[in-house]
């Protein structure tokens, strides 16, 4: 927020002893609420405290002289900014419950039982998400699609589900952050000032090392684990009880290749989710009319109407499995648009806080002081990723968190002399990667709505979000690949 004395509504930004304050309220209340409730503190506690720490800030607000008009209007255009991940949200849930209504999810997960060997599943699970998510630039879409599978097979195999979401979301984020089809991909150099390409190549030198690390680990962890379900004779349960209940075949998987094409063509997410979602339904109608009546249950209407009840049911309300193993039937169980209901409430939680901070000035007075310990190279790159993480903690939102820093930054970039693409790689390396770490935010919010697992769980597991950053830093300190802009222009020409 820029103050304005013209504006009445504007008043005292918040200073750094309040900025500190009310940050460490937040993070005590959030500890609070997980120590509380760590069975599940994405389901209310988390959101309780988010809400908390908005209304401290607007109490501060006002002791500042800032008006509720003003705190009202920030707190409507941080919101506004979640509106489409809300409805990309229910879209999902729709998305999932056709597809298992279909057998395209069933389908996916006895193929895979068959093809994907529990000691390397890790790394394969990760090196599969990375092919979709480059080739479709989407990690949102990749995680609901082949990751959802993915987490079923690793179910039934009996291995670690955190361990599974971790290798999800390592090779989902990696393929996203190196795609040129990729929203963030393009936005990071946009708000920089470098050019797309010369930004993916630079965001190379610390991806792939980061990357190998990553596969590296889960090969280890794959190798070294023992699994609980891998028998012949238990897989044959598995795969009898999917084929019991409905018609598993090749020709089920062409949902997915429907929304993968329009993923890589660039449509928009949420009509190709929901095209996802419809394609889900018309297949189920086709291929799996007796699992729809059954579902259904209305022995009172005539078939039609019994069918469309069923699909409608389950686009709202999800999948409900009835195929005679416990551990099929707690897979299967899920999606619909109410499902993702408690996901939404934490991301509007999330951004009521983040528009409350934006309004008393929070943003500025924590780039204001970070500018000040920047000495030299290796501290402004390790303050440009402490800044984006620090976002994403109280903005909640990826492009916020690379939006607001890049612009913070930009300047002070140029005064130095130092080449836009190491800016713009600082904020794909924290920024985006980061933002799947933080339980609250967009990104975190939807991994627990479609895999179901709060980034609690699955943090310390997700490799390569976690090492490239780290990397990054290394190399801010040490200089390696740090560019100037003559050295670039030299290259360039």
């Amino acid at each position: 927020m820029n103050n304005n004395n013209n504006n009445p509504d504007l008043g005292k930004q918040a200073n750094l002893k309040e900025t500190l304050a009310i940050i460490s309220i937040l993070i005590f209340s959030i500890c609070v609420a997980v120590f509380l409730f760590r069975d599940n503190p994405t389901g209310g506690p988390i959101q309780l405290s988010l809400t908390f720490t908005a209304f401290i800030g607007i109490l501060l607000g006002f002791k500042n002289g800032v008006s509720w008009k003003e705190i009202e209007r920030s707190i409507s255009d941080s919101v506004g900014i979640a509106t489409t991940a809300i409805f990309i949200l229910f879209c999902v849930g729709a998305l999932i419950g056709t597809w298992i209504l279909s057998g395209t999810v069933p389908s996916m997960i006895y193929y895979g039982l068959h093809f994907l060997s529990p000691a390397i599943f890790f790394p394969t699970a990760c090196l599969l998400c990375a092919f979709v998510s480059i080739s479709i630039g989407s990690s949102w879409t990749t995680m609901a699609t082949v990751g959802l599978a993915l987490i079923g097979i690793s179910s039934v195999l009996g291995l670690s589900i955190p361990i599974t979401v971790g290798a999800v979301v390592s090779g989902s984020y990696f393929g996203d952050k190196m795609s040129p089809l990729s929203d963030t991909t393009n936005l990071s150099p946009a708000v920089a000032g470098s050019e797309l390409f010369a930004h993916i190549r630079h965001m190379a030198w610390v991806s792939i090392p980061s990357f190998i690390i990553s596969l590296v680990l889960y090969t280890v962890i794959g190798l070294s684990m023992s699994t609980t379900a891998t028998s012949a004779i238990e897989l044959d349960v598995f795969t009898e009880a999917l084929q019991g209940r409905f018609d598993i075949g090749l020709h089920l998987l062409i949902p997915l290749l429907i929304l993968l094409y329009m993923a890589f063509k660039r449509i928009p997410a949420l009509p190709t989710i929901f095209t996802g979602a419809l394609v889900g339904a018309l297949f189920a109608l086709i291929f799996q009319n007796h699992v729809i009546l059954d579902f259904a249950n209305d022995t009172g209407s005539s078939q039609v109407m019994a069918l469309t009840k069923g699909v409608a049911k389950v686009m709202f309300d999800g999948y409900t499995a009835n195929t005679g193993v416990a551990e099929i039937d707690k897979l299967l169980n899920r999606g619909g648009m109410s499902s993702m209901t408690q996901t939404v409430w934490l991301i509007l939680s999330a951004m009521l806080m983040a528009g409350v901070f934006s309004s008393i000035g929070i943003f500025e007075t924590i780039a204001t002081a970070l500018i000040r310990i920047t000495k030299n190279t290796g501290s402004l790159i390790m303050v440009t990723l402490s800044n984006c993480f620090l976002m994403n903690l109280i903005a909640a939102e990826q492009y916020i968190s690379i939006i607001v820093p890049g612009q913070i930054w930009n300047k002070e970039y140029k005064r130095r002399g130092l080449a836009a693409v190491n800016l713009s790689r600082c904020l794909e390396d924290a920024g985006t990667l980061t933002s799947p770490l933080v339980p609250w935010s967009t990104c975190g919010a939807y991994i627990y709505g479609v895999l179901g697992l709060t980034s609690f769980a699955y943090i310390p597991f997700c490799f390569f979000n976690i090492i490239n950053p780290i990397i990054s830093a290394i190399y801010g300190y040490t200089g390696f690949t740090i560019v100037s802009e003559e050295e670039l222009l030299t290259n360039s020409a």
